[in-house]
């Protein structure tokens, strides 16, 4: 049997949604991009949303937009996609890490005052897997030191923790559509505020800095424009934006499939010598990613047997400041944020989503022990033996 890392749900409707922009005469941002943005402030209870072209582009805009300027520190989680850090060098400035919990693998928020210098400017939490920060002290250090708050919330559309959703409290949260996301389009993201200036220079941003967008300058039967700050290309088109539409009715359903794959996987591991992160009480869970951590030294050889009998598993994440890049650039080593390397090392991403039968979840279950199994049983090879 073969069970792909991933699935999406696009089918018949996301199809006659797109055929309808095809039939149309914009493409670009218009008005599907207009209905996504509006039906996800009210899933999220936002009252702004500006659709992007990805959470990578939506969390540099949102790096601008809280005023990050060139020599300012920005502190974030070695515990994520690469591209949290890569947008703060996008934006002139510097990363700080700090390291994260061992139960959860979430930036620790403990840590996160003692790295506050003059220079911070704003922190960069990640609800990593699927699972919110602790926003409530997040929230109380930038309050504290005037920093601004802004939210990788790529793995977290459906999250919520002590009341709080992504985008409801902080400066921005930023969100991903890319292919494996639970609402997809392929490659896409989003920005939630409830702050009207930050959405409303995230929109100019989005387009070179021009102060209208075309489908705004044909409503009003507008020909002039003007740019007065300087902008980049992140602009939602309205095919991405007509493919995420007719998934936003069914954002909670899916994530109770995904629920009921992850607790299946949690019982089943329960007895088996691996760890897995600790989901917090009374917490809503996004269930985005399902890693098992299991003994560093042996973690390639269990992938290798996962990939080998048809399980699509992978590694979320390495550690940040272990690649080359922030080793040069910064003078990062391995020690330097010892939790985060030790889950970095220990990872491996199974399967999660909501098109998974019964019958591949058994498998998945069944392959993960035989690979535990396999590589308990193995011996050490003594030092001048050869096998």
């Amino acid at each position: 049997m073969k069970v792909e890392f991933f699935r999406h749900n696009l089918g018949a409707r996301e199809r006659k949604s797109v055929e309808r922009i095809l039939r149309s005469l914009f493409l670009t941002t218009g008005e599907a991009v207009e209905e996504f943005e509006q039906g996800l402030s009210r899933y999220l209870g936002a009252g702004h949303t500006v659709g992007l072209t990805s959470c990578t582009g939506a969390l540099h805009l949102a790096l601008l937009a809280a005023g990050v300027k060139e020599g300012d520190e920005v502190i974030t989680t070695p515990m994520s996609f690469i591209a949290t850090a890569n947008v703060i060098l996008m934006a002139g400035a510097v990363p700080v890490f700090v390291d994260v919990e061992p139960e959860t693998g979430n930036i620790d928020a403990d840590l996160i005052e003692a790295a506050v210098t003059k220079k911070t400017r704003a922190i960069l939490p990640v609800h990593l897997y699927g699972q919110m920060v602790d926003m409530k002290k997040i929230l109380a250090i930038a309050r504290k030191h005037d920093l601004k708050v802004i939210e990788d919330a790529a793995h977290a559309l459906e999250a919520k923790r002590d009341g709080i959703r992504p985008g409801t409290r902080s400066c921005a949260a930023c969100f991903s559509f890319y292919a494996t996301k639970s609402i997809t389009s392929g490659e896409g993201g989003a920005l939630a505020t409830n702050d009207p200036a930050v959405a409303r220079l995230t929109r100019q941003l989005r387009s070179h800095g021009i102060t209208s967008e075309l489908a705004q300058r044909e409503r009003a039967g507008m020909k002039k424009y003007d740019a007065d700050i300087l902008g980049w290309k992140y602009n939602m088109s309205n095919i991405q934006g007509a493919l995420l539409v007719p998934q936003l009715k069914n954002i909670e359903r899916t994530r109770r499939k995904r629920e009921a794959v992850a607790l299946r996987y949690r019982r089943a591991f329960a007895g088996l010598p691996l760890r897995m992160p600790r989901i917090l009480p009374g917490a809503t869970h996004g269930h985005h990613i399902f890693p098992i951590w299991v003994e560093p030294k042996k973690r390639d050889a269990i992938l290798d047997y996962l990939t080998r009998h048809g399980v699509g598993a992978v590694i979320n994440y390495p550690p940040i400041h272990l690649f080359s890049l922030y080793r040069k650039q910064f003078g990062f080593s391995k020690g330097d944020f010892p939790i985060a390397e030790r889950i970095g090392a220990s990872t491996i991403s199974l399967p999660l989503y909501s098109k998974l039968t019964g019958k591949e979840v058994d498998y998945v279950i069944k392959q993960v022990k035989d690979a535990v199994s396999d590589t308990q049983a193995r011996r050490p090879i003594s030092a001048g033996k050869k096998r």
